[in-house]
């Protein structure tokens, strides 16, 4: 946290133990997950790939929101096709969590190429993540 003034994630597993989560300041963060994705699931549990229980997304994102020391009542965001999104706002320094999610989104970057179907399921257009992300890096740069 010393050094990475955001993060940005598209499909993450999010396996670390919040035990070990401890950063000397809070992170802003933005998040894209499909609630159809075949490795990593929306609702948690194993996968078709992996046995390891992976944690509900949007759980995983509400929490990291309050650990952020965020307002637990997100912002909803315009839908955008299939796209969704909440914005939970007031933790100290700006450390938002913007979570996106992709109804019917495969484990693919939404807006990027298409991959095979059969492996990652369905790549959206609705939105560029490359773009929302730099966006969301651009307002919150690392304080000096």
């Amino acid at each position: 946290s010393e050094r990475i003034a955001a993060i940005g994630n598209v499909g993450g597993a999010y396996l670390m133990p919040w035990a070990e989560y401890k950063p000397k300041r809070p992170v802003p963060a933005i998040l894209f997950h499909g609630t159809a994705d075949p490795i990593v699931p929306f609702h948690g549990g194993p996968s078709g790939l992996f046995r390891v229980p992976f944690p509900d997304i949007p759980q995983w994102a509400q929490s990291l929101a309050e650990r952020n020391g965020c307002r637990l009542a997100p912002e909803r965001l315009p839908e955008n096709g299939s796209v969704s999104g909440l914005r939970y706002t007031g933790g100290p320094g700006s450390a938002e969590v913007v979570f996106h999610t992709v109804a019917g989104g495969g484990h693919s970057w939404p807006g990027g190429k298409k991959m095979p179907r059969w492996i990652v399921g369905h790549t959206t257009a609705d939105v560029d993540a490359t773009r929302l992300m730099w966006s969301f890096f651009t307002e919150h740069p690392m304080a000096r």
